[in-house]
């Protein structure tokens, strides 16, 4: 199989049902731009190609299981954070071999050329070895909610590190977290399966794979794109302002800037 045929799943985690909304409907239902954001994913993967297309989903999840269609369904339970989010799509999963994509249902501006540049990062073996997990990042003008992405010398994204858990200088980098990333397939769970929620929260990091998979002896890379394409809604006022930077043709198109590592762990 060449780098380029490697098949693509897509899971969207829609579990939560966002009470800040302060609506019955479930958040990635509101609609934006005429289409309920979730729906500006499932058309964005469908022009991907996605082989398989999953979307995770816990309260309210007879609403936006009713209002989706030709998708796989996973379900949480309980919500115990985006790694347990994924860990739900095992079974979807099973005998899946390529590269899987993580998006959020409440984040319905990316496009479909930052996931193939992600894939082009993605695909970009160094030493006989592409990377385990690729990153989206970007640079918000106020970064105190995000998780920064530690870059090394050389390039390599060595962890991500949640705010609050951040040092001082940890938390003077610029590029921040969008949440979206993509994995090897062949690694997901050999690395979920490590993860724990030894943390503030308490809860199971999905961000904690970079790191996991670094231990393993692999590496990671990042790219960066614009504030807007990765722009999450979870207020009713951020939803319309959302609109109204849609409305107004702001450009949502990701930057050109990415970097990954010169150096590599052992081949695979």
């Amino acid at each position: 199989m060449t780098l380029q045929s490697r098949p693509l799943a897509v899971i969207i985690l829609a579990a939560g049902q966002g009470t800040r909304m302060k609506s019955p409907l479930h958040k990635v239902l509101h609609p934006l731009a005429g289409k309920p954001m979730i729906c500006h994913l499932l058309e964005m993967t469908g022009k991907l190609g996605a082989q398989k297309r999953i979307v995770v989903v816990g309260e309210a999840k007879e609403q936006v299981m009713a209002a989706v269609r030709n998708v796989d369904f996973a379900v949480q339970e309980q919500q115990w954070g985006t790694g347990h989010a994924v860990m739900t799509c095992r079974e979807q999963l099973a005998g899946f071999s390529g590269d899987v994509l993580v998006l959020y249902g409440d984040v319905p501006l990316i496009s479909c050329e930052t996931i193939h540049r992600m894939k082009s990062v993605h695909q970009t073996a160094i030493r006989g070895q592409r990377p385990a997990v690729t990153v989206l990042g970007f640079r918000p003008e106020d970064g105190r909610e995000y998780g920064r992405l530690v870059m090394s010398e050389d390039g390599q994204l060595e962890a991500i590190v949640e705010y609050k858990e951040a040092t001082t200088a940890q938390r003077r980098i610029g590029l921040c977290n969008s949440g979206i990333m993509m994995i090897r397939g062949e690694l997901l769970f050999r690395l979920l399966d490590s993860l724990d929620n030894q943390n503030a929260k308490g809860e199971y990091y999905l961000t904690d794979l970079v790191r996991l998979a670094r231990e393993a002896g692999y590496f990671s890379a990042a790219l960066e794109t614009s504030p807007l394409e990765v722009t999450g809604v979870n207020t009713p006022a951020e939803l319309s302002r959302l609109e109204e930077l849609l409305r107004d043709g702001q450009d949502c198109v990701a930057t050109d800037a990415f970097r990954h590592a010169d150096e590599a762990g052992p081949s695979s």
